[in-house]
């Protein structure tokens, strides 16, 4: 179904803001064939040359001085696989070693949201990071994981089929550390995975029944096998389900014999809670072969209406609004709902999406977090982003610490978070600190602007570089103004033009029509 929306629009909502390439593109192809192409993207980076070529500064000291290094690591180390990166476990090497990780798919990620073709995958990415929300910073085991986890699990994933995501998420080393599951035995299930698979992956808060049932057979519709939500006793039964589902981290097994220390995902039988279970009102046999039990439970989770609703809200809340419309909602599940055994169920999904009412009515309704207020600056400013660590420093300072959130719930997604004073403040410090070159990740592209006769016209070249319209007469004024110059005041020929023109495009971006998209 062909459909008709604004290409800034569409730029704003499913890419990190309008390019120049990324404009003419729509404009020769049209919206609908333009996301035809982002809904199903190759699997190859298009980025990995350029991230590949990117180095970061990697310092630290020992006490044997053979052991301190000091050198510009290539993000490279990236593309290895998690056995190779688990080899700074293995060695008593400085705990920078693993940092580093986490560092290097952070710069990663900013290279890619200004830089890729397929944004809009992009864009999915930070969203299912978002909802599967680790925090590599809090634990520097998880940040040894997180590459693997990026490419592995949530970028493989994330225009694919939940229910495969899901199974993905539940092996990672990265989720496995980070909510316990990896120590869960039987007889002593840990229920921080199973409780937050329930009430953050899946099913979501609203299904949660217990403070009015506590008893599985008087949820509404468990006698039929269709409850309409969870309770404790099912959070319970499905830790116990994941026991023995762990990863090889060196830990002991008995009989004098260990795991491997790789990171990757294994099950271990005679940690396995075998006895029968009961989950969202399904009866689990006792002594099921390897594996089944968790993946039952991720079934049944996966398939419950519930999760249908909670996720597809959080989609349109992320895509749409903070508060989308019935419509838009129903449209989404509809389409998650039928497609829920095919390959591009997540695709198909944002399509009904981008293809309502809703959608189209959208724009300006959602503020943009840091690193889409970063990307859409550097985009639209022809800026060739070089990510280094004084860049994400000032990320983590305006709010959005990349993979470094500490609650399962992933950074908040409604506009009120991201309006404060104090965050203001930040955002606004970001911009003039990019268009100053403060943290050495690339300047911005003025000359269009610093050739104009006269203040104002170099401030309406500002705003039409930036937004792709004519700037209202007010909004010339106040950033001529605040600039400390006068209309009509010779502009090109002064010494100051070039970083002049570069703060206007700063100025430009503190505007409201730039900072929502």
């Amino acid at each position: 179904m062909a459909f008709e929306v604004d290409s800034r629009t569409l730029l704003n909502k499913l890419a990190f803001g309008p390019s120049e390439a990324e404009l003419h593109g729509i404009a020769k192809m049209g919206a609908e064939g333009w996301l035809a192409q982002q809904l199903n993207p190759p699997a190859e980076d298009d980025c990995a040359a350029r991230i590949a070529s990117t180095h970061i500064r990697l310092k630290y000291v020992s006490k044997t001085p053979e052991a301190e290094v000091d050198e510009e690591r290539s993000l490279a180390v990236l593309a290895q696989p998690i056995e190779q990166h688990w080899k700074v476990v293995e060695k008593a090497l400085a705990g920078q070693e693993r940092t580093f990780f986490r560092t290097a798919v952070a710069c990663a990620t900013t290279i890619r949201a200004v830089h890729s073709r397929w944004q809009l995958r992009e864009v999915l990415v930070d969203f299912w990071h978002n909802h599967f929300n680790v925090n590599a910073v809090g634990d520097n085991l998880i940040a040894v994981a997180l590459p693997t986890y990026d490419t592995d699990v949530i970028r493989r994933h994330a225009l694919g089929n939940f229910r495969e995501m899901l199974e993905a998420v539940a092996k990672s080393a990265a989720m496995q550390i980070y909510l316990n599951n990896r120590s869960s035995r039987g007889g002593a299930a840990n229920e921080n995975y199973a409780r937050e698979l329930f009430e953050l992956h899946t099913l979501g808060r609203p299904a949660y029944l217990n403070a009015l049932y506590n008893r599985w057979r008087d949820v509404p519709g468990a006698l039929d096998r269709r409850p309409q939500g969870y309770i404790d006793q099912d959070v319970y039964e499905a830790a116990r389900a994941f026991t023995g589902w762990s990863i090889e981290d060196g830990a002991g097994i008995g009989a004098g014999r260990r795991l491997p220390t790789t990171g990757k995902f294994i099950y271990v039988e005679n940690w396995h809670d075998n006895y029968q279970k009961r989950v969202l009102a399904a009866e689990f046999d006792p002594y099921q072969s390897p594996l089944a039990d968790g993946r039952r439970v991720l079934d049944l989770v996966a398939d419950h209406p519930a999760t249908a609703r909670y996720v597809c809200e959080k989609l349109c809340r992320r895509l749409v609004s903070d508060t989308p419309d019935a419509a838009v909602v129903a449209a989404a599940v509809k389409a998650w709902t039928e497609q829920r055994r095919k390959p591009d169920q997540i695709a198909r999904t944002v399509e009904a999406i981008v293809h309502s009412d809703a959608f189209r009515r959208s724009s300006g309704t959602k503020v943009k977090r840091p690193l889409e207020l970063y990307a859409s600056f550097a985009r639209s400013a022809g800026i060739d982003a070089t990510p280094t660590p004084g860049l994400l420093g000032e990320l983590d300072a305006s709010g959005q610490r990349l993979f470094g959130w500490g609650p399962p719930t992933g950074h908040p997604d409604e506009n009120d978070y991201w309006l404060s004073s104090a965050m203001m403040r930040r955002r606004w410090s970001l911009l003039l600190g990019l268009s100053d070159d403060a943290w050495k990740a690339g300047a911005p592209q003025a000359a269009l602007v610093a050739e104009k006769v006269t203040a104002d016209q170099a401030a309406s070249a500002a705003y039409r570089q930036m937004l792709g319209t004519d700037a209202p007469t007010k909004v010339t004024m106040a950033i001529v103004e605040g600039m400390g110059l006068k209309p009509g005041m010779a502009f090109e020929s002064r010494k100051d033009a070039m970083p002049l023109a570069r703060r206007m495009l700063a100025y430009c971006a503190m505007t409201p029509a730039f900072q929502t998209r």
